[in-house]
C-alpha cells in the first residue's frame, strides 16, 4: 500500500452534527424554512470567517445577526445550540486508533476557530493518535488554499503521494488533489468506516 500517512478533517468526518435535526425538531422550523436557513446561514460567505484567527466566535454571531437582522433569534440559537455540540464518532476513532497501531501516521487538517477547535477535541480520543495537525487559525489559510496543504507537507515532511486525505466539502477533496494527495470525500459515518476498514483489511492480505 502507497499511503503512509492518514488525514482527516474533524468537522463530519470525525464529528458529525445533526444541526438540521435540531433546526426541524427541536427548534420548531418546517422544512421550508430550515432548508431557507440553511441556504442563507450555512452557505453565506461570512461562514468561513470562522475560520480565520481574527474573529472570535461571537464577533462572526453578530456579523450574521446584522445582515439577517429579522433571523436573529433562530441565528442565536443555531450558533448556541448546534455547530458548538459536536457528536462523537467512536466507531471511527477506534479504526484511527486501529491505524495508528498498524503503523500509519495521522494528521489533523482542518478548518477551525480556535475555539471551536479546543471545544470539539478536548476529550477526544483520537487526539491520543495523531503525530500532527494544521488548523487554519494557526496558518491564516484556509482549504482549499493550497499554502494550507503544502504547510502540512513541510511542517511534518510528508511526500504528499504518500497520504490520504478524508474531508467532507468536494472543493477541499478537489484541493488536496491539486496539491498531489488522494482525497476522499466523507458523505457519511457509514462510508468513512467502510473506507477505513478497506484499508485495515488490504493490510493483512
Amino acid at each position: 500500500m502507497k499511503y503512509r500517512n492518514i488525514i482527516f478533517d474533524v468537522g463530519n468526518v470525525l464529528f458529525d452534527y445533526r444541526w438540521r435535526d435540531m433546526l426541524t425538531d427541536d427548534y420548531g422550523l418546517s422544512v421550508e424554512e430550515m432548508e431557507r436557513f440553511a441556504k442563507q446561514i450555512v452557505f453565506d460567505p461570512l461562514w468561513p470567517e470562522l475560520d480565520k484567527a481574527d474573529y472570535s466566535y461571537q464577533e462572526v454571531v453578530e456579523l450574521y445577526v446584522q445582515k439577517y437582522p429579522a433571523d436573529e433569534d433562530v441565528i442565536r440559537w443555531f450558533f448556541g445550540n448546534t455547530e458548538m455540540m459536536p457528536v462523537a464518532r467512536p466507531r471511527v476513532w477506534e479504526r484511527v486508533r486501529q491505524l495508528k497501531e498498524a503503523g500509519f501516521r495521522i494528521y489533523l487538517l482542518s478548518n477551525y476557530s480556535e475555539e471551536m477547535f479546543r471545544r470539539h477535541t478536548t476529550g477526544a480520543a483520537f487526539m491520543n493518535y495523531l503525530d500532527g495537525q494544521v488548523v487554519s487559525y494557526e496558518v491564516h489559510h484556509i482549504k482549499p488554499e493550497p499554502a494550507i496543504y503544502h504547510d502540512l507537507f513541510t511542517r511534518f515532511q510528508l511526500a504528499p503521494e504518500e497520504c490520504l486525505f478524508f474531508d467532507d466539502r468536494p472543493e477541499n477533496v478537489e484541493g488536496s488533489v491539486a496539491c498531489g494527495m488522494d482525497a476522499i470525500r466523507v458523505t457519511g459515518e457509514e462510508q468513512l468506516l467502510g473506507e477505513l476498514d478497506r484499508i485495515l483489511q488490504e493490510l493483512q492480505g
